[in-house]
């Protein structure tokens, strides 16, 4: 075998390139690769191979000097390779070639997975991708997947993590679940962050525990009350401190949601974190309110009268106990444990306040129990309504009322 193999070297390729002939003429170099010179003396690599025994093929692997012997002949022993596995070199040869030529980048790879997959199964998809499009793909995403080598990763995050800790946390695991679903359905394959956790490029998303005090959420309710607040912002607040719904919910929430023959709101299950369908009853003080909203946005058929980017909302509502004079800060999000947090002090059932959040019940509940609880959670609701008047009116003692 070794003296069918290497027979022709550089200094012969030399002599022959530029080297007219009458005719063109074959060299072997062995093991199937042939130095094909043309007529006018240009050099191709060609492999010849049988594939199952039938007629001869020719697959051309470039030109020479342009790939050098040694690189033709680690192209060979790939056919070679190619060919033992029962696979045709030329359809091999060419889907590399085509992926040398057009790579997967970065910026590819994680947008398949934001069609495939992230639009339907992420609710935050649309932040993720505002969030993408000014950290990841302004400075790799051009770059073929398979070039991206972790430390440019990095480079990413850490300039994320200055100004967004948690922010770079969060895309990180973005950009980590994108690779892997590339990689199980095969369309590109890297494993650069496979080995990073979410400290190594920034900070865990803390789980909050701050709530309203009864004196903060009196306060609230009672501005919200006399509309101190833009409009959008009083209307969207009302909404946030009597359901304890997410500002997703209501932000995309459409008029036909709402159902005052039955009493009803229904969030659809595209606009839900769980991808559930949460239904809510609507409490008796809350009727005339919804209705004029209603009323008033048939035009576009926004609940809200027009739509607002969560981070604009979001912003905006991390700012609301600085006008009220508080003196420590809360958030939209904060709304949610706090209805959970006073349900509870006031003697609602836990799984009635997760249902009005829109959780997921836990193991086995969520399979079987299949109820609405929808007069448990109408009463829970109704006693809130008049737990937060008693508050706005700023009552000094206000016993609770657990019997019900």
């Amino acid at each position: 075998m070794a003296n069918e193999l290497n027979k022709l070297s550089d200094k012969k390729l030399k002599a022959l390139h530029g080297r007219e002939s009458n005719n063109i003429e074959f060299f072997a170099e062995g093991a199937g690769l042939s130095a094909k010179l043309s007529k006018v003396g240009g050099i191709s690599w060609v492999f010849t191979y049988r594939l199952d025994g039938k007629k001869l093929n020719r697959l051309t692997l470039g030109r020479y000097p342009d790939m050098p012997l040694k690189q033709a002949r680690e192209t060979r022993d790939k056919c070679r390779n190619w060919l033992a596995s029962g696979k045709d070199p030329k359809l091999q040869f060419n889907l590399t070639m085509q992926e040398s030529l057009k790579p997967v980048t970065v910026k590819d790879a994680i947008e398949y997975w934001i069609e495939h997959y992230g639009r339907d199964n992420r609710v935050n998809i649309d932040a993720h991708i505002s969030q993408l499009n000014k950290h990841i793909y302004p400075y790799i995403g051009n770059m073929a997947l398979s070039d991206c080598k972790t430390q440019y990763w990095l480079q990413c995050f850490d300039r994320m993590k200055k100004k967004a800790p948690v922010g770079a946390g969060i895309i990180f695991q973005v950009c980590k679940q994108a690779l892997k679903f590339c990689r199980v359905r095969m369309y590109a394959i890297s494993h650069v962050l496979d080995d990073l956790t979410i400290p190594d490029v920034g900070e865990r998303e803390n789980k909050g525990d701050r709530f309203l005090t009864d004196n903060e959420l009196g306060q609230l309710w009672s501005s919200v009350n006399s509309n101190i607040h833009e409009p959008y912002f009083n209307n969207l607040l009302k909404i946030l401190i009597v359901f304890g719904c997410r500002t997703r919910e209501i932000r995309l929430s459409k008029c036909s949601e709402w159902d005052f023959e039955s009493m009803l709101w229904t969030v659809p299950k595209e606009n839900s974190k769980t991808r559930e369908k949460i239904i809510r009853p609507i409490p008796e003080c809350m009727e005339s309110f919804l209705k004029e909203l209603v009323h008033k946005s048939n035009e576009n058929d926004l609940l809200l009268g027009e739509f607002k980017i969560g981070n604009v909302v979001s912003y905006h509502g991390s700012n609301i106990w600085k006008k009220l004079e508080q003196s420590e800060k809360w958030t939209l999000h904060d709304l949610r444990r706090t209805l959970a947090t006073k349900m509870n002090d006031m003697g609602i059932a836990p799984h009635i306040a997760d249902q009005l959040l829109g959780h997921v019940l836990p193991g086995v509940m969520a399979i079987y129990n299949r109820s609405q609880y929808l007069s448990e959670k109408l009463d829970a609701l109704n006693r809130w309504c008049e737990r937060l008047d008693l508050l706005a009116n700023n009552y000094d003692e206000i016993v609770l009322n657990t019997d019900n």
